[in-house]
């Protein structure tokens, strides 16, 4: 087992690109808190019962995500940690990452977060830049985010941060310095999105009332280049497609997704994965907690086919520094999947947006920014089972 990650549902305020599932009411805080170490204990033999002849079912990491986890106060988070100690084999350094935003990152918040495990910190920046942070409706100002960084390096050796590009009016040159206000933190690990327009959400509505111009693709491909080459160059590894770590870096928890470990999810609207199936909870705060009260875990179980995992395989491999292994293809999935990746991918081999090293599928560096449209067109959509 690789680990257990916590959606905590609450939010300041709702960023205009979000399409999460929060609240931005705090009043049922309390409640949550103790439904989520009741799911935790509720789901200790989860994985044991899958698979009851290994005996090295371990958690290696733990997630707070969300919504935003420094919203909770040290004591909701104690309690989650403690319960998950009281429940399930945990190694013995584990990573413990924390989801935070800038505005709730105070110096004594971030000692208190030191002494109870936390380790890792994931803080949602996005831009250093006043009216980014405002076309976003970000809770923080560019200020906080600078001073957040300051005190958090004095305290947590293992942060990442958040930043978005191909944002409207953002030039090369103000996203050059973005990335460069990051690194000058010292900073080791980066995560980087593009400004993607959900169909529910604040930005939608204000691209479609003409408020705010609709993303460019050609910008977000040219500031992703950007990120690729600035980073790289001052020693970070591209390791997926959104995530850059200095060595020793790398999002153990982020990495166990997509090299296919298993996982719990806690807390309304959390995925889990056991190798075999995927449920994910209800995206419903009252329902949630409802259930849970009930004794009852509120989810929905999907078992996957061969070709979903071949299908998530290809997604998540493609992403990665990892790639898709051939003889992998082969040997769990069989001959006819092999065939036909084989024959999908020799476009994009001809195009040099993919190649294969020592049996091993790979973007190459012109076909990253593209790997989600190239892993659609090698997805098996048609295989009878």
């Amino acid at each position: 087992m690789s680990g257990i990650y916590i959606h905590i549902p609450f939010c300041k305020q709702a960023c205009n690109y979000c399409d999460f599932h929060f609240s931005t009411s705090m009043k049922k805080k309390d409640e949550m808190v103790l439904a989520l170490i009741k799911e935790i204990s509720l789901r200790k033999n989860e994985f044991e019962l899958l698979d009851s002849a290994r005996s090295d079912n371990q958690i290696e990491t733990i997630y707070f995500g969300g919504g935003t986890p420094s919203r909770l106060q040290i004591a909701d988070l104690r309690l989650q940690i403690d319960t998950i100690y009281n429940n399930y084999k945990v190694i013995e350094k584990p990573e413990i990452t924390l989801e935070a935003n800038p505005d709730d990152l105070s110096e004594d918040y971030l000692i208190e977060l030191s002494k109870i495990g936390i380790n890792r910190l994931s803080i949602g920046i996005q831009s250093f830049f006043e009216d980014d942070l405002k076309l976003m409706n970000r809770a923080h100002n560019s200020a906080e985010a600078k001073k957040c960084l300051e005190i958090a390096t004095k305290y947590f050796d293992n942060i990442s941060l958040d930043l978005i590009y191909g944002v409207p009016g953002m030039s090369d040159q103000k996203w050059k310095q973005n990335i460069e206000t990051a690194l000058s933190f010292g900073i080791p690990h980066i995560s980087s999105y593009a400004l993607t327009v959900e169909p529910k959400t604040a930005l939608n509505k204000l691209i479609q009332t003409g408020k705010i111009a609709e993303p460019k693709d050609e910008v977000a491909s040219a500031h992703f280049m950007i990120l690729v080459k600035t980073l790289e160059a001052n020693g970070f590894v591209h390791y997926e497609l959104s995530n850059f770590g200095k060595p020793d870096y790398f999002s153990k928890n982020n990495s166990a997704y997509w090299l296919g470990k298993k996982y719990i999810g806690i807390g309304p609207s959390a995925h889990s994965y056991d190798g075999i199936s995927r449920s994910w909870n209800v995206a419903n705060n009252a329902l949630y907690l409802k259930s849970i009260a009930d004794n009852k875990l509120p989810n929905e179980t999907e078992i996957l086919s061969v070709t979903d995992r071949y299908n998530e395989y290809i997604m998540t491999g493609l992403r990665t520094i990892w790639g898709v292994s051939l003889d992998r293809i082969q040997n769990e999935f069989g001959q006819d999947y092999l065939d036909y990746l084989s024959k999908q991918a020799q476009k994009f081999l001809t195009d040099d947006l993919l190649f294969i090293e020592n049996n091993i599928l790979k973007p190459t560096k012109k076909g990253k920014f593209l790997t989600d449209g190239i892993a659609s067109d090698l997805f098996y959509l048609n295989l009878e089972e």
